[in-house]
């Protein structure tokens, strides 16, 4: 998990798209580590050539773009030692010469450096201020400091480091030789790095870039020198390189060879077919006795808003430059909601307002069903946890359904089905944080949000008609699209990313398939038009990003005002944005009484789903709202121990 944290300028910051910190324990081999590499911080990052080019050829007009690149290539030239290695001044004298996990890095003296670090300064000095003059020269001194005292080529630096004993045996070899050195010389804590604050966001981001590179070199540079080991003194110091964790020594045992990679399965997928016959959807009324009555529905947000300016003040050196604006334009989203409560917290919430708003007792309740993809709790799951907490005894079935982005429609599915088992009111909790889990990953970052909805779905009373009159769910398809959105994603640090060019061809697919049906299914008594699908009131689709929707629905024949969008404010919420949405539909005056609502959603795994069904403005629950002060609240008694195990505690577990 990778949490934001609020700053004591109160706002979002993002430590992951800063810090460069990789999980080695996901990565097999050189080959895949090179290719991460060189996405993250080669395919972006311009070399000192690229920088004195373009400063010959008048290519820069602001500060900004000079900081910029002279920001991303310095990560570049860290991008194997800031990944893999601490940096320690060491005394020559004390360097251990025979340890397999001491590194000593060889370094090639930097070409035409003194040109390039001359260009430099006087192309910053010669460019009028982009925003802020003072800040901009702030980061500019930071950067410049490491930039102006780079020694060393960077192009062909090898991503593993030879050993100190290596190094000695290797003729002419040189490494960096720091003459005198201060222990205490100065570096930012995380603490600072995190409240750096700048008015203009752009210029925020370039501040944190600038603290953490830094931090790379906690030593004077300006007495740094390449030398031979022959021209070493026994108190000059060199930059002895450790592993920065266990899981980086296991990564440089498997390259070199004293520990044999992982196995990786191999097997080629099977070419898709079409299933035997249709799947064709449910018609709830003439398939189930019991009919489905949903009698509340709950929203919980997540407390912070996290706007587009938020997302840009946060910008990692892999992103390329995009606005606020162009965030908008892009995905029709201004803001999502984040929040720092665990998402079973964030799930409990929700299913007390429903219970409350229900009038139900928690000794009615004969299923709870959650439905979610980014819960960690595997053991208890999220929905047998939910039950405990919320004191039922024993229920028929408590489960958690992974269904991503078509979680209402599986979720309702599997509602009704428990109904005709039990004939007693199922909870049904839609639920989502993805705020942990997106790292320096910019398509994710611009997309989802955390949020939760909870409903109580019940049995109609006899002879009278249930609110969900169709149900269909899908999944599959080719193998691209169900690996269009993945988590945890290895080749992304274990953070969820999206393939937008093939989540855009399954949402396709999927969305032709729905009207069809629904344009085949005939329109209920009383109501105008021949098909059911011109007896839709309203469209409330998963919220996955409107500017794609909007195309997607145009496509597929249907006009953007039969569509209710609350994506600019709420983001992506997967399972949770289409019951959030109805939610939010009543609030905006969208729904005013009774309205049939086509409710369809599709995502990750190529799952996809919809729900036809009687949306009530009576149903909707007082909206829960958080607080900073409440998830403070619960982070203190989610730290506080119910009680303390003992010994008896564990023979009783066990049977004894």
């Amino acid at each position: 998990m990778k949490p934001f944290v609020v700053n004591s300028h109160d706002r979002l910051v993002f430590p992951a798209n800063f810090f460069a910190e990789l999980d080695f324990s996901v990565i097999n081999d050189l080959e895949q580590f090179t290719a991460i590499v060189e996405r993250d911080f080669e395919a972006k990052a311009p070399t000192g050539t690229d920088i004195l080019a373009r400063i010959t050829d008048g290519a820069y007009s602001s500060r900004f773009e000079l900081l910029r690149d002279i920001g991303q290539n310095l990560f570049w030239v860290n991008r194997f030692s800031m990944t893999m290695f601490e940096k320690r001044p060491t005394r020559w004298r004390d360097l251990p010469r025979h340890r397999s996990d001491v590194y000593l890095p060889v370094l090639t003296p930097w070409e035409d450096g003194d040109k390039k670090v001359r260009a430099v300064r006087e192309a910053f000095e010669a460019l009028d201020p982009t925003w802020d003059d003072a800040t901009e020269r702030k980061v500019f001194d930071l950067l410049f400091d490491v930039f102006g005292h780079r020694r060393h080529h960077a192009t062909e630096l090898p991503a593993v480091k030879p050993t100190v004993a290596q190094f000695l045996d290797t003729p002419g070899a040189l490494t960096f030789v720091v003459g005198e050195h201060d222990p205490d010389y100065p570096v930012f804590t995380q603490t600072q790095i995190v409240d750096a604050a700048a008015d203009r966001p752009e210029l925020e981001a370039l501040t944190r870039w600038a603290m953490v590179l830094h931090n790379q070199y906690p030593w004077d540079r300006a007495g740094t020198e390449l030398r031979t080991a022959e021209e070493i003194g026994d108190d000059d110091h060199v930059i002895a390189f450790h592993p920065r964790n266990r899981d980086v020594s296991a990564f440089l045992d498997r390259v070199s060879g004293a520990r044999p990679t992982r196995r990786r399965r191999a097997e080629a997928p099977a070419e898709p077919v079409e299933p035997v016959r249709p799947l064709p959807p449910i018609r709830v009324p003439e398939a189930f006795r019991v009919q489905p009555r949903i009698e509340s529905l709950a929203v919980v947000r997540g407390e912070y808003v996290c706007d587009n300016t938020d997302v840009v003040r946060n910008s990692a050196f892999s992103w390329s430059p995009m606005s606020a604006a162009e965030i908008s334009k892009k995905t029709g989203i201004d803001r999502r909601r984040y929040t720092e409560l665990d998402i079973e917290d964030l799930a409990l919430e929700a299913a007390k307002a429903a219970l409350a708003h229900s009038g139900r007792s928690t000794d009615e309740i004969g299923a709870v069903l959650v439905a979610t993809c980014t819960s960690e709790r595997l053991i208890p799951s999220l929905s047998t946890w939910l039950s405990g907490q919320l004191g039922l005894l024993q229920t028929h079935c408590s489960a958690d359904i992974v269904a991503a982005c078509a979680g209402l429609p599986y979720g309702l599915s599997e509602a009704v089905r428990q109904l005709q088992e039990v004939d007693r009111p199922v909870l049904l909790v839609c639920v989502e944080k993805f705020s942990d889990k997106i790292g320096s990953v910019r398509t994710s970052r611009m997309i989802f949000g955390d949020g939760a909805a909870a409903m109580v779905v019940a049995p109609a009373p006899d002879g009278e008609p249930g609110d969900v009159e169709v149900l269909q769910t899908y999944a599959s398809g080719p193998v691209s699209q169900v690996n269009s959105i993945i988590w945890p994603n290895p080749e992304f640090d274990n953070d969820i990313t999206v393939y937008g060019p093939e989540v855009k061809a399954l949402v396709a697919r999927y969305l032709a398939q729905m009207i069809g049906e629904l344009g085949e299914l005939p329109a209920p008594a009383g109501t105008d038009g021949a098909s059911l699908l011109e007896a839709i009131d309203l469209i409330v689709p998963h919220q996955a990003n409107k500017t794609m929707i909007l195309q997607l629905a145009a496509d597929a024949g249907l006009s953007a005002d039969q569509l209710y969008f609350n994506i600019e404010e709420m983001g992506n919420v997967s399972a949770a944005s289409i019951p959030i949405a109805m939610f939010d539909a009543v609030r905006d005056g969208a729904i005013t009484g009774p309205t049939r609502v086509f409710a369809p959603g599709f995502g990750a795994g190529a799952v996809g789903g919809y729900a036809v069904l009687r949306v009530d403005p009576s149903v909707m629950a007082p909206e829960v709202t958080l607080t900073a002060q409440d998830t403070a609240v619960a982070s203190a008694q989610a730290a506080t121990p119910t009680g303390a195990t003992t010994t008896d505690d564990v023979r009783i577990a066990f049977g004894d």
